[in-house]
């Protein structure tokens, strides 16, 4: 990062500098050029009055004087004057004998200028050697060349220091960063003498720490819980398995033990199916939804379903509401059900569940059961959907039931772009969700 800034940086410098130097450059090229102009302008205008003087008066010898001794102190000048038969009246070359660069200008006398006719026409080409100037702007482009070339290392070595030295504290950080581990997820970074800059995101950081910290303790929570539930249909699978190869049984008797064991299985292909689908949702499965013209449809089909446990509880439903939106009706149901399986267990016996379909304001569907039993406190209420919690002994699960049901419930929420909810007082708990009636 550091060399890559400092060369980016020098780039840009030289850029900037060549852009200024060249600038330079040209105002001064163009200020000589003006210069050069207006100089070899005058030098013109006093050939031509020279010759005007004295071309009428056909004196040439004095023109030639007049002309040497103005030439005398203008040794970067040279004149040449020729007639219109070809001849040569007059040459004077510069001071210089190798002059590689000289500006021209070219003058022409016609006979109608009041010569006279015998003069003829006069032509004249005045040169002025640059080669000083010229010199000059060789000199200036080197110096400018040398100087962008200085200043770019210097600001690209005092760019290299800063950077280095203003990524000090991140570096720092990355120092700290890399020295916590698994087990040290709860050592927060300490922001108090860094820069402004990068208090917030050490700020930001240590509360991805804290969610990082309480996702590794579920996680680890997570897996002692899958080990548990596995464990006893494992060991009650091996136990009769053991007991039946024992000794001598009968075709009944190994019917019984393979049916007992068919029962462990389902159980556990359950709850394996219930993990892989809670995987997914995880991992970001969306719903395929489509109409549903009657939620309270769904729901009275979910009850029905439920009636031998719901007759066995001793307790009924009553449904409440209706609404129509875009759901996935598998999921849906998926959903419901779980809420009713949990309700049932847990609602006291000859007492009324209420479902409510409502529809709020912000164009969701809010679906809600309530059952009258067990309070529950307000701290279990948000861990109520964490996978396999429990909140107390008393609602341990029973041979049908592997601590999955309200995940689920929550799964499906999220699946839908919807949350689920959660809430007790006294007797009564509501536990539900809320869908979008449209989801993304």
């Amino acid at each position: 990062m550091n060399s890559w800034l400092s060369w980016w940086l020098g780039v840009l410098t030289f850029v900037g500098l060549g852009v200024v130097c060249s600038v330079v450059y040209a105002v001064t090229s163009w200020s000589f050029a003006s210069r050069q102009l207006d100089e070899l302008g005058k030098y013109r205008v006093l050939v031509l009055h020279l010759l005007d003087e004295h071309l009428v008066q056909g004196d040439i010898d004095q023109l030639r004087h007049k002309l040497d001794d103005f030439l005398v102190g203008h040794s970067t000048l040279s004149l040449k004057l020729t007639a219109s038969e070809g001849g040569v009246l007059f040459l004077r070359e510069s001071a210089s004998r190798h002059v590689s660069a000289s500006r021209t200008a070219n003058f022409e006398i016609p006979s109608s200028s009041g010569l006279g006719s015998s003069a003829g026409t006069f032509k004249g080409e005045l040169k002025l050697d640059i080669d000083a100037d010229e010199d000059v702007l060789r000199r200036l482009a080197w110096t400018l060349l040398i100087s962008a070339l200085a200043g770019t290392t210097l600001v690209c070595s005092g760019g290299w220091w800063l950077v280095r030295r203003a990524f000090a504290p991140v570096r720092d950080l990355s120092e700290r960063v890399a020295a916590l581990a698994p087990d040290s997820l709860s050592l927060s970074l300490d922001g108090s003498d860094q820069a402004e800059e990068l208090s917030l995101l050490v700020v930001q950081f240590n509360a991805l720490l804290a969610r990082v910290e309480r996702a590794y303790q579920q996680l680890e929570g997570f897996n002692a819980d899958v080990a548990h539930e596995l464990r006893t249909p494992l060991a009650t699978l091996i136990g009769e398995t053991e007991l039946a190869l024992s000794r001598e049984r009968g075709v009944a008797q190994l019917r019984d033990v393979l049916g007992s064991n068919l029962e462990e299985l389902q159980r556990l292909a359950g709850l394996v199916n219930d993990m892989l689908f809670l995987s997914n949702a995880d991992r970001g499965a969306l719903a395929r939804c489509s109409p549903v013209s009657s939620l309270a449809e769904v729901v009275s089909e979910v009850v029905e379903y439920h009636d031998a446990a719901l007759h066995e509880a001793g307790v009924t439903v009553r449904v409440m509401g209706d609404g129509v939106g875009r759901f996935d009706l598998p999921l849906l149901r998926r959903a419901l059900s779980n809420l009713f399986a949990n309700a049932t267990r847990y609602a006291e016996r000859g007492s009324v569940m209420s479902f409510r379909i409502e529809a709020t304001s912000r164009g969701s569907i809010r679906f809600s059961l309530s059952n009258v039993g067990p309070a529950i406190s307000e701290e279990h209420l948000p861990r109520l959907f964490d996978r396999f919690y429990r909140v107390d002994s008393a609602r341990q699960r029973s041979d049908a039931n592997h601590g999955l049901g309200l995940s689920i419930v929550a799964a499906v929420a999220r699946m839908h772009g919807g949350v689920p909810f959660a809430k007790s007082s006294h007797d009564c708990v509501t536990v539900g969700f809320e869908l979008p009636a449209s989801p993304p």
